[in-house]
């Protein structure tokens, strides 16, 4: 029995020394990256200029906004692209027939916020106006124009 509790305590030995010999390290490099991402929280929008009257003619302004926000740190551009009746220079709204057009201006005014992610939407501002002599001679009936907004980080 001794004999036994001898070679017991010696391959316990072995084995605890042969742990140790085969013990190693290896050091792990965890990674990710985050994507600079720009998103608008709706995908539509609207800038109303509301009734022109012919009658008064006078400079009419109208505004609207939507949200968006950017990925913490990134610089925004944000551009409007011309609009699906655009002539010339200059934007323009098409009416009853596709000869009736006013042209009016569009301005894009993001908040002075940083970029601080989707929990944190910004504002963009959309401005616009339309001359009284662009609509003195129009014709009765509603006007549109659809023109895309980018924004890109």
């Amino acid at each position: 029995m001794r004999k036994s509790i001898s070679v017991f305590i010696a391959l316990a030995v072995l084995a605890v020394g042969g742990a140790a010999w085969a013990a190693d390290t290896n050091t792990l490099t965890v990674s990710a990256s985050v994507t600079g991402t720009c998103k608008f929280s709706s995908a539509t929008s609207t800038l109303d200029f509301g009734a022109l009257d012919p009658s008064n003619p006078v400079l009419v302004n109208g505004t609207g906004s939507t949200q968006f926000w950017c990925t913490k740190g990134v610089t925004t551009t944000l551009a409007a692209l011309n609009g699906l009746n655009y002539s010339g220079t200059s934007r323009q709204m098409v009416g009853p027939a596709v000869t009736d057009l006013i042209p009016y201006s569009l301005t894009l005014t993001p908040d002075g916020n940083p970029n601080a992610g989707p929990g944190s939407p910004r504002t963009l501002n959309i401005s616009g106006s339309v001359l009284a002599a662009a609509y003195t001679g129009a014709t009765t009936g509603a006007y549109t124009d659809t023109v895309l907004i980018n924004i890109t980080p």
